[in-house]
């Protein structure tokens, strides 16, 4: 495994790549129900490859996820090898005293005295005048002082110039965590976000390096593309390649699910070192970029801070399957499994009722409701 340093924070070696833990082997597709055995392979195998680095939040997992993380760890006694990094859910906070109540809930959930890294989770241009205006940053730093977090920084979903606010706004982040893909090159922070927490010496972690898991399994074209390259490369080599390129990364953050990801994903951060791919390479990914720029249809990382809808919509799921059926030319496959799976349930987009609830929580500002009953006619026409 290749390491890399925060600027910030010069004394630690971070690997590459680290283990998301919002997409965990589950039982039985329920999301709260983690897999024990399968998550404690999959930390003895991430350990054995290098990967240092755990990433968990408040919510994942229909808030499991931290629970889970802490057994597993415990399970298998791996607590020290891992940077263990968890997210405050700032849209949960109502007021001052929540910073700390939701701290010591998560730490008991992950069954630990302190966390290595801690984040502010999915700040936007209101969740920041959220953090400010609640007493958020001195909440953080009294946890710095006396213990309970190591390091602080943010997660990110809004636009760059929401980035920049936030970025310039505090002198004490020491990391941020955003959304970078070979398709996302220009979509919230983006690199031009990179580059600006990179001129405040500030390092990043790249989140959503597949996009879901969909740049892992791309169509014909795109694979095409790709093996134009003389070397044969899975797309999924290239899409981690592309998010480990610029050398203002410290860490790319892979939602995996099996050991055999677990390895996949590190055997390809061990060999791809900082500022690597040639023009050529990087003509190839230019070329899948446009084929999914032309086709997608609603910009949606199923990352499921919408949920849960008051009238039973599985939001995330229906633009997944829409953006499945047109970007992979999957439409009747789509279609009738759409049918089969979320409308005979009444988590189909025309239980909307446009209520707006789900406005708010949208890291991509995606106009919810207005997209569901697209996505809706699209698939039953």
């Amino acid at each position: 495994m290749l390491y890399r340093r925060f600027p910030r924070i010069p004394e630690l070696e971070i690997s590459a790549m680290s283990l998301g833990c919002m997409r965990l082997p589950t039982i039985g597709g329920d999301a709260g129900a983690i897999d024990e055995a399968a998550f404690d392979a999959m930390l003895v195998a991430a350990a054995d490859q290098g990967i240092n680095y755990l990433d968990s939040a408040y919510v994942y997992h229909k808030g499991m996820s931290e629970k889970a993380m802490g057994a597993a760890l415990d399970r298998t006694g791996l607590r020290k090898s891992f940077h263990l990094a968890t997210k405050s859910p700032v849209w949960l906070v109502k007021e001052a005293g929540d910073w700390e109540r939701f701290l010591d809930e998560q730490l008991a959930r992950l069954g630990t005295d302190h966390l290595d890294f801690y984040l502010f989770h999915a700040l936007s241009h209101e969740r920041w005048d959220k953090v400010r205006r609640l007493g958020g940053l001195e909440a953080f730093e009294g946890f710095k002082r006396d213990g309970r977090i190591r390091h602080l920084g943010f997660s990110f979903h809004d636009s760059l110039t929401a980035f920049k606010e936030i970025i310039d706004g505090y002198p004490g982040w020491e990391f941020c965590q955003i959304q970078y893909n070979y398709v996302d090159r220009d979509f919230q922070a983006g690199q031009a976000g990179l580059r600006h927490a990179a001129a405040k010496e500030i390092g990043a972690i790249i989140m959503e390096p597949l996009r879901g898991g969909a740049l892992a399994s791309p169509p014909a074209e795109v694979r095409a593309a790709f093996n134009s390259w003389p070397v044969p490369r899975l797309p999924l080599e290239w899409a981690l390649r592309f998010a480990l390129e610029p050398q203002e990364v410290v860490t790319v953050l892979s939602g995996m699910a099996s050991v055999r990801q677990v390895q996949e994903n590190a055997g390809i951060a061990s060999a791809a070192r900082p500022n690597s791919l040639t023009q050529a390479e990087m003509a190839i990914l230019d070329e899948a970029r446009t084929f999914y720029k032309r086709r997608e249809r609603v910009p949606c990382s199923t990352c499921g801070y919408c949920q849960p809808c008051p009238n039973g919509v599985n939001i995330p799921e229906v633009f997944s399957i829409y953006n499945s059926a047109a970007m992979y030319d999957t439409k009747a496959d789509r279609s009738a499994w759409y049918k089969v799976s979320l409308l005979k349930a009444g988590a189909g987009g025309n239980s909307c009722t446009a209520c707006g609830v789900c406005l708010p929580k949208c890291p991509q500002g995606i106009e919810i409701p207005y997209r569901l009953a697209e996505a809706h006619d699209y698939l039953t026409e």
